[in-house]
């Protein structure tokens, strides 16, 4: 499996499922944010816990170079131009929406929506 770095805005939400959500399936990933939030969101926590994966430990990581150099795929998720873009690397960009203010019901949806792409990165 490639190494995959997933980036949104405030790595507290789309990114952090789709980090998660990619390890379980045992590959190698790191997620970041062009202006990471102090936490993340809880219902994101909450809709992970309901499948048994725990990311309450985590906090939001700010993007780095070193993030990006170190992927050999880079999944955008809205954080537009603050992405550096490095020459040879594999970049996509999912156009999804940003849980802040969801419910847990939204989130769940977002969740699945995140699983199948996250499925199909293998």
């Amino acid at each position: 499996m490639r190494r995959v770095l997933f980036v949104c805005v405030h790595n507290a939400g789309r990114s952090q499922i789709a980090q998660a959500l990619y390890e379980r399936l045992g590959g190698e990933a790191r997620s970041a944010g062009s202006d990471p939030a102090d936490e993340l969101h809880e219902a994101v926590v909450e809709a992970l816990e309901e499948i048994d994966v725990d990311i309450a430990g985590r906090r939001p990581h700010a993007l780095t170079r070193e993030d990006v150099e170190w992927a050999d795929l880079v999944v955008t998720m809205g954080c537009g131009d603050a992405c550096p873009v490095i020459a040879g690397k594999e970049y996509v960009d999912w156009n999804l929406p940003d849980p802040v203010g969801m419910c847990l019901e939204e989130v769940r949806e977002l969740r699945a929506v995140i699983e199948d792409r996250v499925s199909r990165l293998r």
